[in-house]
């Protein structure tokens, strides 16, 4: 998964301890939540004040965010005074274990928000860093506080690698003189992404009585794949895919090897949608249980 900003609300955490997130990302979120019906045509969209809170961007951002879904016909009404509003009929995007493969951002959401529908929520993630899976449950929390979803039992176990380890990838294309920088920008973003999941989550415990368990273990490799598997039914799988490209650290330039693992492509296989699918399910939760229960060990969230 790309090391690439991505922003959770949590209370108490300054904007400027946040990775700045780009109105691309902005407007794919926004869009995800259009398509999946969680903002339905016709619906007023949150203040841009309330999204640049919410995101932790500048209200700049935002603007050029909602001007993208508008140019795509998602959006009307695109001031800098009143909401926008959702554009009637905005074309819907398949969901469920026979849609074709989407991006992370897209189809990651609605999967985990359908598997919030469950009595007994379970999620289990081998990934990079947190980020698309805390982005992915920003919605079921969302109609868990609205009372729409109302699940008795959660529990979610994720797989990131070790601090301790070389990592594969992000990593600088030339060795830096003043250490690791790379390194160290991404074991900051998996402790903040992974403590702000957990603490979105075990809040439902004081504010919904629901009972809620979130657990991390450390692997000592860089995992090639990223995999969401939900409720024990479903899997998805994306591969990181590597390129290179420049980015800033500390006000420096720096080449590195990077993935964009929030726009990686991600594929659905479901028990009960034949042989196939249903071995593979199946072989990813033995796969996933191996690594935790041999090799994998504790996982603090602190740099």
């Amino acid at each position: 998964m790309a090391v690439e900003p991505e922003h959770v609300s949590v209370a108490g955490r300054k904007r400027s301890q946040r990775p700045q997130r780009t109105h691309r990302e902005v407007a794919d979120a926004l869009r995800d939540r259009i398509r999946t019906g969680a903002l339905r045509p016709g619906d007023r969209m949150p203040t841009q004040a309330q999204l640049a809170g919410e995101f932790g961007v500048e209200r700049g951002v935002v603007r050029r965010a909602l001007r993208i879904l508008q140019s795509e016909h998602l959006l009307t009404n695109v001031t800098k005074g009143a909401p926008a509003t959702v554009a009637a009929g905005p074309a819907p995007v398949p969901a469920g274990p026979a849609a074709p493969p989407q991006p992370t951002t897209v189809a990651l959401a609605s999967r985990v928000t359908a598997a919030f529908e469950a009595e007994h929520v379970e999620i289990d993630a081998v990934c990079l860093t947190a980020i698309s899976l805390t982005l992915a449950i920003g919605e079921p929390l969302r109609r868990i506080h609205a009372g729409r979803q109302k699940p008795a039992k959660i529990d979610v176990r994720v797989l990131l690698p070790s601090r301790d380890i070389d990592l594969a990838f992000p990593v600088p294309v030339e060795r830096h003189p003043g250490g690791d920088p790379v390194h160290e920008r991404w074991l900051a973003q998996r402790n903040a992404q992974g403590q702000v999941l957990r603490h979105n989550l075990l809040a439902l415990r004081a504010t919904h009585g629901i009972d809620v368990r979130v657990s991390f273990r450390a692997l000592p490799f860089t995992p090639p794949v990223k995999l969401y598997l939900l409720n024990g039914t479903e899997a998805l799988f994306a591969y990181y895919t590597l390129s290179r490209h420049e980015t800033r650290i500390d006000h420096e330039s720096l080449q590195m090897y990077d993935a964009q693992g929030i726009r990686s492509m991600l594929f659905s296989f479901a028990q009960g949608a034949g042989l196939r699918d249903t071995t593979f399910v199946e072989q990813s939760h033995l796969w996933f249980n191996a690594l935790w229960e041999t090799i994998s060990s504790e996982l603090v969230l602190t740099s």
